[in-house]
């Protein structure tokens, strides 16, 4: 499993790594998502956008969390998963593109874990380590 869940006192950090920063981002949200939803029940017919921008790796990561929850809350969708199409740096800004994938809520169907509020800047972590693997941390508020 590329992602772990971390103690924190009220709320739940999340760790997610890979060997690409595009597989830490997608591991991320999975993570997120995962504590959510059973995704085994969630089928990908949908797709949306995800566009997202930050000063860094770390901000960037809280942006591209909670503009995937806000695409879930704001079209009444289950998600299951992303996939990151590009990361790229621009002078003081990096910025994220990429497509979330879903299907309508359906209560009858979905098996909800818990509501994710947000990602929050608490714990915020990035690290490129040895052997090439992006760690990403935060704290979300459930």
């Amino acid at each position: 499993m590329p992602y772990a869940y971390r103690e924190h006192i009220a709320d739940m950090g999340i760790e997610a790594s890979a060997g690409t920063l595009a597989g830490a981002f997608e591991a991320g949200v999975e993570a997120m998502l995962n504590l959510m939803f059973d995704l085994s029940t969630i089928e990908e017919s949908l797709s949306f956008p995800v566009a997202a921008t930050g000063r860094d790796i770390e901000l960037l990561f809280v942006e591209v969390l909670n503009e995937t929850l806000s695409i879930q809350g704001l079209r009444g969708l289950a998600l299951k998963r992303i996939k990151v199409d590009s990361i790229k740096t621009d002078d003081d800004r990096v910025a994220l593109s990429g497509i979330v994938y879903g299907e309508k809520f359906d209560r009858q169907k979905h098996v909800v874990k818990t509501e994710v509020k947000g990602a929050t800047y608490s714990g915020l972590f990035y690290n490129s380590g040895e052997g090439g693997t992006h760690v990403l941390r935060c704290v979300l508020d459930v």
